[in-house]
């Protein structure tokens, strides 16, 4: 329909200049193009072959040889020209079209960059180290505005920075160390905060050097770090007194017996001694002296013993998947040492149980860190912790790995005080953790883990009210 608009309104300009003169294909040529411009090859073919039928048929001719030379040579010429000129029509459509999509393309990458860069705190010097550039991240950072900051040295910003350490170590990019392990931010109140820096190095077509600054901003990950060492040392010193506690326990029971034993073999003496009248007197007094001092050792034990032995326990409504990631940092540092990445697979969902956290979290440590010794050697270390509800009452924990396991004989033993596997071990973890489940209401297992190693396992009371509500 094109072709055929666009040739029939050649035509009828054709006939306007009629008095002007003999014109046959050159007011044809602008139809060939408009359709070539606006339509596909098929509809250009079309428009060529009409203009050369109206031609044929409008323009008369002297003879035979002259249609069939001329005619034809002057229609495969038009034909020929008419064509060169229809790609280049399409040439110039493609160009625009691909000009457009990479117009729309840069578009969106300029404004993805100019998101990321909102959100990112990201500083560009020059060569001498002067703020050419900030992002809004960054001015907020800093609490100073780009027009404020453009032409400062960028050490005024960060103490003890030198662009010339950068463009001197020939590095094009990369993480920026600082001596102290962190750069020290300043804003202009005076106030400090730790800073990390990536730094990258580009040229221009025209030779400048241009550094280009990541920051971000390390007080809240210093804050996590000294909540996180504030916890270890909290559960440690709780460590502390259970393993004391546990110990206390063990050495009155074992103390106890040898105690008693004695005593009774003194009053023993002493109802022979009372035999011997007045011969025995002055011994029967010794006798009576030390019994007193061995009863005496016997009650100073039981005292110590209730004092050190662990207070019942006041048990909270908690969160079981809570009270696990905030271990995360304390459990990173104890994996780390050994070159063990730990998992965590508690579910979240109907977790809420009855225990006190800070016990909970102490037996959790020492769990995982058994476990963490125990696959040290292991070419693929694997620690995993396992947390979902059994029941509408129970939730289950378990710190699984796949190291070489428990053997059978050592399985009733291991929980036993002053009983370890581990060179230079006291033999209280187990037994101190085995206490803390058993305050739970709980009771600690150990069974083949599905990785290949041991299995320890624990059941919480869940908080079935709480959640109900």
């Amino acid at each position: 329909m094109l072709a055929i608009i666009a040739v029939g309104g050649a035509v009828g300009f054709r006939s306007l200049l009629e008095g002007l003169g003999q014109f046959y294909y050159l007011p044809m040529v602008p139809a060939v193009l408009i359709t070539a411009i606006l339509a596909r090859r098929i509809a250009t073919g079309l428009a060529i072959a009409l203009s050369i039928a109206v031609n044929l048929t409008l323009v008369p001719r002297e003879s035979l040889t002259d249609a069939l030379t001329n005619a034809l040579t002057n229609a495969l010429l038009f034909a020929a020209v008419s064509w060169i000129l229809a790609e280049v029509c399409w040439a110039m459509r493609a160009m625009q079209d691909r000009t457009r999509d990479l117009s729309r393309q840069l578009a969106a990458k300029d404004a993805m960059l100019n998101t990321a860069l909102a959100s990112v705190p990201v500083v560009t010097l020059n060569a001498e180290g002067e703020v050419r550039h900030l992002s809004p991240a960054a001015s907020t950072l800093f609490g100073l505005n780009e027009a404020a900051a453009v032409g400062r040295p960028f050490s005024e910003l960060a103490s003890g920075f030198d662009v010339a350490a950068i463009l001197g170590s020939g590095a094009t990019g990369g993480a920026l160390e600082a001596r102290d392990g962190h750069w020290t931010g300043l804003r202009p109140d005076g106030a400090t905060f730790p800073l990390s820096i990536q730094f990258g190095v580009a040229s221009d077509p025209i030779g400048d050097t241009h550094v280009a600054l990541c920051l971000t901003d390390l007080s809240r990950w210093h804050a996590a770090d000294a909540q996180a060492r504030e916890l270890h040392a909290q559960l440690n010193k709780v460590w502390r007194l259970n393993s004391l506690g546990e110990m206390a326990a063990t050495l009155a029971h074992e103390l106890n017996q040898p105690l008693s034993a004695a005593a009774t073999y003194l009053h023993a003496s002493q109802v022979d001694m009372e035999k011997a009248g007045a011969l025995g007197g002055s011994a029967l007094r010794t006798v009576e002296l030390a019994k007193g001092q061995l009863l005496r050792a016997g009650k100073i034990i039981r005292r110590m013993r209730e004092l050190l032995s662990p207070e019942a326990r006041r048990l909270d409504s908690e969160r079981a998947s809570s009270m696990v990631e905030d271990l995360g940092p304390i459990l990173t540092m104890i994996g780390s040492s050994k070159g063990v990445a730990i998992r965590m697979e508690v579910e979240a969902e109907n977790d809420r149980v009855r225990a006190e956290r800070i016990q909970f979290q102490q037996a959790m440590v020492n769990l995982v860190r058994n476990a963490v010794e125990a696959v040290g050697e292991h070419a693929a270390p694997e620690v995993v912790i396992v947390g979902r509800p059994t029941s509408d009452t129970h939730y289950r924990i378990s710190v699984e790995d796949n190291g070489p396991g428990i053997a059978e004989d050592q399985i009733e033993r291991i929980f036993q005080p002053l009983t370890t596997t581990k060179t230079g071990g006291m033999g209280l973890g187990l037994s101190v953790t085995r206490t803390i489940v058993e305050s739970h209401g709980g009771r600690l297992q150990v069974s083949r883990s599905a990785l290949g190693g041991a299995a320890f396992s624990f059941t919480l009371n869940r908080e079935s009210s709480v959640e109900n509500a």
